[in-house]
């Protein structure tokens, strides 16, 4: 029986756009002309910028063969110095390529293999990345934008070697366009080309040696790494040091080393500027006499370049003064390096931990799940809620020698469980615009009694998280590794700002040894109608026969204009209700489909009007005479009405017409017709109907 595999894994990628690269690869090669791609069209729109109106730049687009004679897909094997950054400020982007060229086990990921210029070559393409959980295929044609002979973007050093140029313009497909490449954070690339998890340090944070260590360990296991020098304004990007490093630049770290010299030793980081120029001038670097006192064989070890293609040796004491952080990325959370750990050299790396892996897609929902930070109280823990589980401590049996030290000298941490929370906002970087939200997520400890419950508003309001990822940032990803006790927990995802639609995913990685449950539940309340008619008041009963007496027709009834002007009357001036909202109000009641109500069915309407101002008063709480999407379910309450999320965001969709906030009559005609709704579905005797079930049938009747 054949093993079915999974969409969206490496194996079987999801298909960007439903293009089918053998089939349009076969069909090419039938028809024997060139592949041309209609979804990334060679115009303006997939260059993403403004047209330069200077003739002269006027760009091309061209094939390979077209640009070079001699133009190849790889030429000899892929390497750090194949790459280089163009007229396009995508430096994240390709200081990630440089470091995934040294991995070929993750590089074959992303550039399938027995792709070629020359051998059933069709001018298509096709390239993998990680995307939110999945792996996606994008295929291109390989017509790439040229200006003056040159290309505009990423190039090879050589001249001649393409496959940079056709990831970089696979990947701008797949975010929307070039200009969307331009400004990014290196860890956003290192995760789509991995599908790991990144994350920074801080160079400070470790002496010299140990950051060596913990660095050479990291790329031991596969890591890939980068550093930048943080540019203190938007002014000192792109400015160059006096030791030759542009300030606000990603740089790759493709290896380190221990070189010996005459008098002991020296601890070695290579690095590469994706520029393929501009490198650096102090100690170890190519040119520096430094290298005079390294014998010839020590020099070839480590194939030391004296050219200017970007890449150059620094040593462990400098890279610490010069570079401010360093971000790291690897299919598994890599554990760091502390401060008591051994440095020697030539000691093996740490192993890498197991770590289980759950992770899960959700939204944010204006009006309904996007809830905002707690600065937002009554709407805060209207987030998605995620429940975390965790059974046991992690197993000391795994543990290194090391980690046992530690966990001696701080025992409750080794009662502890590791778990690392990720949570990334979908699809933000989208062609022209990169528009991400401050995003966060924060922990909190849930109580046996409350376990499996959606915690409400009061549950939040009284409690402190437990752990957090920190300040909100506009990021597409933010993270953070905590130590929790064996319990039951929950992870509330949140934009900073309530109502600010967006999609997200959040994966949780744990330590084996723990049982992970975690899943996402609903916050429903199921739908519940226990409104309890106010009484008339004795001033209303007398109003409401004075008006029946002066305007009712023979039939002794107020048609919906009388009744309108009976209405408004009562209710505050900011409350008039229209006239189609008494319209609803009036068929709202038992009136044999006629627009017209008795003496005795006016009554309770107005109380109920009564009943209902009052409570819109309580939650109008800057008196505008209008309420917010989150204050309509707890107002429905009020009014005796429980439904879930879905179906009050379909209330707001309908009753609010695509506003903010919903007036008084919004309130009332939403009250009216759930009202209405819920006793037919009760008095409903089919049984297919009651099969549906009332959400269903509920969002069936709402949306027609």
């Amino acid at each position: 029986m054949e093993t079915q595999v999974a969409t969206g894994s490496i194996a079987n990628p999801v298909k960007f756009r439903d293009q089918d690269y053998v089939a349009l690869l076969d069909a090419s090669v039938k028809s024997g002309s060139l592949f041309s791609d209609s979804t990334f069209a060679p115009d303006q729109s997939s260059i993403g910028m403004p047209t330069d109106p200077d003739p002269k730049k006027e760009i091309k687009w061209l094939r390979p063969k077209e640009i070079s004679a001699n133009a190849v897909f790889v030429e000899d094997t892929t390497c750090t110095t194949d790459i280089c950054q163009g007229q396009l400020g995508d430096c994240w982007l390709l200081a990630a390529l440089s470091c995934l060229t040294m991995h070929p086990n993750l590089f074959v990921k992303v550039v399938p293999p027995n792709q070629s210029l020359t051998e059933s070559y069709a001018g298509i393409f096709h390239f993998t990345f990680w995307q939110y959980g999945e792996w996606v295929e994008v295929v291109v044609d390989d017509r790439l934008p040229v200006r003056g002979g040159r290309l505009l973007f990423s190039y090879s050093c050589t001249r001649n070697e393409y496959w940079s140029a056709l990831v970089e313009k696979a990947y701008a497909k797949l975010i929307g366009s070039y200009g969307s490449l331009k400004g990014g954070n290196i860890s956003e690339a290192m995760e789509d080309f991995t599908g790991g998890i990144a994350y920074s340090l801080p160079v400070s944070s470790r002496t010299p040696r140990i950051m060596w260590k913990a660095l050479s360990d990291a790329l031991s296991r596969g890591s890939l790494l980068s550093c930048f020098i943080q540019a203190s304004n938007y002014l000192e990007i792109g400015t160059v040091t006096a030791e030759g490093l542009v300030k606000g630049h990603a740089y790759a770290i493709t290896d380190t080393d221990t070189v010996k010299k005459s008098a002991g030793e020296a601890l070695l980081l290579r690095l590469r500027n994706p520029w393929g120029f501009v490198e650096y001038s102090g100690p170890w670097s190519d040119k520096s006499k430094d290298w005079d006192d390294v014998d010839a064989a020590e020099k070839k070890r480590i194939e030391l370049k004296n050219s200017e293609d970007g890449e150059f040796w620094i040593s462990a004491e400098d890279f610490n003064k010069l570079f401010g952080t360093v971000e790291l990325c690897s299919v598994d959370p890599d554990p760091i390096v502390e401060e008591d750990t051994p440095t020697d050299p030539d000691s093996p790396a740490a192993p890498i931990s197991a770590w289980t892996l759950s992770s899960h897609k959700g939204s944010w929902v204006s009006g309904s799940t996007a809830g905002g930070s707690s600065t937002y109280p009554r709407s805060f823990w209207k987030n998605p809620q995620f429940q975390l589980i965790l059974a046991e401590h992690d197993d000391d049996k795994a543990m290194t020698p090391e980690e046992k030290k530690v966990a001696e000298n701080q025992k409750e941490k080794g009662k502890q469980c590791t778990v690392l929370v990720e949570l990334l906002q979908k699809n933000r970087r989208k062609k022209d615009k990169i528009n991400f939200l401050h995003i966060a997520f924060h922990i909190y400890r849930v109580p046996p009694k409350l376990k499996g419950l959606c915690l409400d508003q009061s549950f939040f309001s009284s409690q402190q998280p437990v752990g957090s990822s920190g300040k909100y940032q506009p990021l597409r990803a933010v993270w953070r590794e905590v130590r929790l006790d064996p319990g039951n927990y929950v992870i509330l995802a949140s934009t900073y700002s309530p109502n600010q639609p967006a999609e997200f995913f959040l994966r949780i990685y744990s330590k084996t040894g723990n049982n992970l449950g975690t899943h996402d539940f609903t916050c429903s309340t199921g739908f519940l109608m226990v409104m309890s008619m106010p009484p008339v008041l004795p001033e209303d009963r007398k109003r409401v026969q004075k008006t029946f007496d002066e305007m009712a027709g023979p039939d002794d009834k107020l048609n919906a204009k009388e009744f309108m002007k009976l209405v408004n009357s009562v209710l505050e001036k900011d409350y008039q209700l229209p006239l189609e909202t008494c319209r609803q109000l009036i068929l709202g009641e038992d009136t044999g489909g006629r627009s017209s109500l008795t003496r005795e069915q006016t009554e309770p309407v107005l109380a109920f009007l009564r009943s209902l101002q009052s409570i819109f008063f309580k939650f109008d709480q800057d008196s505008s005479g209008t309420m917010s999407p989150f204050e309509l379910s707890l107002a429905l309450q009020a009014a005796g009405v429980q439904c879930d999320g879905q179906v009050i965001q379909v209330l707001w969709e309908r009753f609010g017409s695509g506003e903010p906030h919903l007036p008084f009559h919004g309130f009332v005609a939403c009250v009216t017709r759930l009202r209405k709704l819920l006793a037919l579905y009760k008095s409903e005797s089919n049984p297919e109907v009651k099969d549906v079930g009332i959400k269903a049938w509920l969002l069936r009747l709402l949306t027609v």
